[in-house]
């Protein structure tokens, strides 16, 4: 959860550095640092943000070969002497680090006793004296990494300098990204393509217990066995103007408002108006094999778990298969059971999410059919999985998820879409959901012209220590995703329930300290879902109604009413007034909106 940017090249690394890890500090933002290579290694790091760090980098730091790292801390508080990079006792070895070394502790023992003097609290300092050792016998700086790692257990994704091969980096990938970019005698390497597009769209990533080292004049990888491995380029999509905030204060304001865009993106090409059917060529399945599942699995983490949900409900409802969500970082741990006729859907943002492409990874051990919902092409996830949807939403910076989370949701009516008319729903259904879905983009606009009153409920209700998000079926996890957007980024406490079960225990909780978010669509269980309103008021509990028609204002104190679709897809709209109402609770409350505290936006370490 920590960024790496690395610059072989005639220019002088720094500037490039520093850039890159702008770039990239959504990825962790409590420490940064960065060396350059030039007759010995120049160093400097300290505890903040990647502009504190530019502010102590001198103007004359030169030097061609350099490698950098913003860091989320896992191993020793925040703090000038934990930063990354880390150096060897003799300053010859300059790594940072991406994950978490395992054996650490047991590997930091055999290194003392060998006379290695340890300066900080993490894991990473463990490669540079390792490195620092085996480099001494070793034909070439690849060769040493390569046999330092071979005595690491753990997730990695390095970036190591030798003050005496000032030629070149050597970078390596085990669980933790690496991607590497192809200049004009120049090569880059980074943790997220994000830091490369200013300077190149030419991309190679690393695949697991891959080795590469890095020369201007080009690069050459290995695997872990010291084979040489053949790499083709990819060419990505996304430019340096992606990741501006655009004129908005903020990234995630900006990423709320590109919705419309983001969802016509992830629907273009892929309606037909002939059948009524989607068009998913990426699953790679015939329509006799997608007719041979009897139940879908669907796995993710936070804001992809809660879409997750949404799009289990859609297949059920559309296609009729038995399909559920569960977390991807416990599924793999509870001894799975594989089932031939079982699709299963991952899901993540990056396509690097840690705890999802182990469960992955087991999925594909065991036999399971695997396809990924991500929107970073050529992520570890997309290439693991037999096949997928790619979302299109282009970079999400902001540390919280909206513009992903919509698209995923609407990549999951169109698999529901795809399943259903290869299996039972009628053409009218399907026209009737194709004819939704076209309409999703401009009813989004309508929401976020709604932005000035619900600015105002969010400044009405920040004060608050925590609330309660309630909703019924479809609602509930539209509850659920509110309640993980209000308490990570304003760091108001939330809790979400299925509504009709506030009255086996929650209730208790009720009172006017503790206001209630209610999601109420005009559906089947609009009745019930009115009733728990007038048990919420009769506790004397505050109620915020989302819904599609204006409370009685003795059911709720306000309303935020959005444009009605077809039930099975209302649940993407309902989110988004969650969205804003959480985004401007936190503005209010002074919190840093794209950095939240504590938190990281492509989680790499379990």
């Amino acid at each position: 959860m920590c960024g790496i940017v690395a610059y072989v090249g005639p220019k002088d690394a720094a500037p490039i550095l520093l850039e890159g890890l702008q770039r990239l500090e959504y990825r962790g933002y409590d420490s940064a640092g960065l060396v350059v290579s030039n007759k010995g290694l120049k160093l400097r790091k300290v505890k903040g943000r990647v502009a504190d760090l530019a502010a102590v980098v001198p103007a004359r730091f030169k030097g061609g070969l350099g490698i950098g790292h913003t860091r989320w801390a896992t191993h020793g508080a925040p703090s000038d002497v934990n930063a990354h990079p880390h150096l060897s006792g003799d300053e010859r070895i300059a790594v940072v680090h991406n994950g978490i070394i395992e054996n650490a502790d047991e590997l930091r023992v055999k290194l003392e006793a060998d006379g290695a003097v340890f300066v900080s609290e993490t894991d990473t300092e463990v490669l540079s004296h390792l490195i620092a050792r085996t480099v001494k016998e070793a034909d070439s700086l690849v060769e040493a990494v390569r046999v330092a790692l071979k005595r690491v257990v753990g997730t990695y994704g390095v970036a190591v300098l030798d003050a005496e091969r000032p030629g070149e980096v050597v970078v390596a990938r085990n669980g933790s990204p690496i991607v590497l970019g192809i200049g004009e005698k120049e090569m880059f390497a980074a943790s997220d393509v994000a830091a490369l597009v200013r300077y190149t769209r030419q991309v190679v990533h690393l695949e697991d217990g891959e080795i590469a080292v890095l020369k201007a004049d080009g690069f050459n990888t290995f695997a872990s066995d010291a084979r040489e491995t053949a790499k083709e380029p990819l060419t990505v999509d996304w430019e340096a103007g992606h990741y501006d905030t655009g004129g908005y204060e903020h990234y995630l304001l900006k990423e709320i408002s590109e919705q419309p865009e983001t969802l016509a993106r992830t629907l273009r090409g892929r309606l037909d108006d002939r059948f009524h059917i989607a068009h998913l060529g990426g699953l790679n399945m015939d329509a006799r094999e997608t007719r041979s599942f009897r139940r879908v699995k669907i796995i993710g983490c936070g804001s992809a778990y809660y879409s997750g949900q949404i799009g289990a409900q859609l297949i059920e409802e559309l296609a009729r298969i038995p399909a559920d969500a569960e977390p991807a970082s416990e599924f793999r741990y509870r001894g799975p059971v594989v089932e031939a006729d079982t699709l299963y859907v991952a899901i993540s943002q990056s396509g690097e999410t840690y705890d999802t492409l182990a469960a992955v990874q087991e999925l594909k051990r065991k036999g399971g059919r695997v396809l990924g919902i991500v929107n970073t092409v050529g992520s570890a996830i997309a290439r693991e999985c037999d096949g997928g949807v790619y979302l299109h939403a282009g970079p999400e910076v902001s540390v919280a998820s909206t513009k992903a989370f919509t698209s995923t949701a609407v990549a999951f009516a169109l698999l529901a879409l795809h399943l259903g008319r290869v299996r039972d729903l009628s053409p009218a259904d399907g026209r009737r959901i194709c004819e939704g879905l076209r309409r999703l983009p401009d009813q989004i606009k309508e929401i976020l012209a709604l932005e000035p009153q619900i600015k105002e409920l969010a400044e009405k209700y920040a004060e608050v220590p925590s609330m309660m998000f309630v909703g019924r079926v479809r609602g509930y996890p539209v509850a659920r995703e509110g309640a993980q957007k209000l308490k990570e980024i304003s760091y108001v406490h939330a809790e979400a329930y299925p509504a009709s079960e506030l009255k086996h225990g929650p209730l208790a909780l009720i009172g006017p300290g503790m206001p209630t978010v209610a999601i109420v669509p005009d559906d089947e269980l609009l009745d019930k879902n009115l009733t728990t309103l007038g048990e919420i008021r009769a506790r004397g509990g505050r109620v915020l109604m989302v819904g599609h028609r204006a409370a009685d204002p003795k059911l709720a104190d306000d309303c935020v009413v959005v444009p009605r679709n077809e039930i099975e897809l209302d649940p993407i709209l309902l989110t988004i007034p969650l969205q804003l109402f959480a985004y401007h609770a936190a503005v209010a409350l002074g919190r840093d909106v794209d950095k939240p505290r504590n938190l990281a936006k492509s989680v790499t370490v379990e």
